[in-house]
């Protein structure tokens, strides 16, 4: 399974899925039929994440040829996104906690089973083996295999959460954790989900059956609470001679970039991540990194140490919020260390679907025809 590297690539697949299977999506999207065909989802994930397209533009190109009424699932599943980062953005102790617990989490001999694909649960093992060479599973195999190794196998969400992240093309920081929290039971306290063996025989078209899971596992229990922070959309106009971003945020084009005297991305080595990211996925992002620098000449392409160097001279940028996550943490933690002015540049789409993240996913989904009014 191969990912195109570019924006124009990413557009055609888009353009693939919407002619020949967006309208079976909402019969087909749950079945994997294994990591030689995906055709029944789009897989735009890895684009996605970058924000090599938005799902806002997602939404329009799909909405430009179906009526809502005959793609309402696919768009709402593209927005759940949009939900998660809002979700994170109101509640951002989640994602501290989480790198955080992972400080104490020992790596035994049953997670290095899990994570070499060397259990006694076939299909698991199959999902690992995909994972490391495909950079990508099915959504409802996440499902599956964050279930399994939470209640099956015993080990620690964090972990899990953390190994999808190293491998992944479309680790998020909001989506990949705050859905390895939903299936542990966290996320709705005491709502989790369990993997049963004749859905995941069902939905592989029989491949794995008579998998021995645990089916009446409990919820996982956690006593900590996070609190609504309704004060982080605070961001200003554009104010500063130069420009930075980061590589989850990779389309700028929407942005006033002629009054910028310098326009940096800075693309974080493993040296300074909380979370190592595997070689295959840093090589990815390099590629579609790479395709950014095409499309926008003006682009300087600098690491950690470079903005060190940078930062020595000039204290002052203007900033494509990043969302909370690596990128912004790193940014933030510096800028409390050399006092920089950085002045965040959040996307209107974003501040105006995020207003509807304080609640459950329901209630968003009732708000997705309002952000299609105003931006769709």
């Amino acid at each position: 399974m191969k990912f195109e590297i570019s924006r124009d690539g990413a557009l055609k697949q888009l353009d693939v899925f919407i002619n020949s299977e967006l309208a079976n999506y909402g019969f087909k999207r749950n079945f994997d039929l294994g990591p030689k065909n995906k055709s029944n989802v789009s897989c735009l994930s890895p684009y996605i994440s970058h924000r090599l397209i938005t799902e806002y533009e997602v939404a329009k190109t799909v909405l430009a040829k179906f009526p809502y009424q005959k793609v309402e699932k696919y768009i709402q599943e593209i927005f759940w996104r949009v939900y998660w980062k809002g979700w994170l953005e109101l509640r951002p102790q989640v994602w501290t906690d989480f790198i955080e617990d992972l400080k104490g989490l020992k790596e035994d001999d049953n997670y290095k089973k899990a994570i070499n694909g060397e259990t006694q649960i076939e299909c698991f093992n199959d999902w690992v083996k995909e994972l490391k060479d495909n950079n990508y599973l099915h959504n409802h195999t996440r499902m599956w295999f964050a279930s399994i190794w939470i209640f099956t196998l015993n080990l620690p969400w964090q972990k899990g959460a953390e190994f999808f992240m190293k491998h992944l093309y479309d680790g998020d920081a909001a989506s990949n954790t705050l859905s390895w929290r939903w299936v542990a039971g966290l996320q709705t306290k005491g709502k989790h989900y369990v993997a049963q063996s004749w859905n995941i025989s069902k939905f592989t078209n029989n491949k794995y059956k008579n998998i021995k899971l645990n089916e009446n596992a409990l919820p996982i229990t956690d006593k900590r609470e996070y609190k609504f922070n309704q004060n982080n959309f605070i961001y200003e106009d554009n104010s500063n001679e130069d420009l930075i971003f980061f590589d989850n945020e990779l389309n700028i084009e929407n942005q006033n970039l002629k009054k910028y005297n310098n326009i940096y991305l800075i693309f974080l080595s493993n040296n300074v991540r909380k979370l190592k990211l595997e070689k295959k996925v840093l090589d990815y992002k390099t590629q579609i990194i790479n395709d950014q620098k095409k499309r926008l000449e003006r682009l300087q392409i600098i690491d950690e140490l470079k903005f060190q160097t940078l930062i020595e001279k000039n204290s002052s940028f203007d900033v494509v919020y990043s969302c909370v996550g690596e990128n912004y943490y790193y940014l933030n933690n510096l800028r409390k260390k050399k006092n920089l002015n950085l002045n965040f540049i959040l996307r209107e789409e974003d501040k105006f679907s995020w207003q509807f993240c304080n609640k459950g996913y329901f209630n968003f989904k009732n708000n997705i025809p309002k952000i299609q009014a105003k931006f769709i």
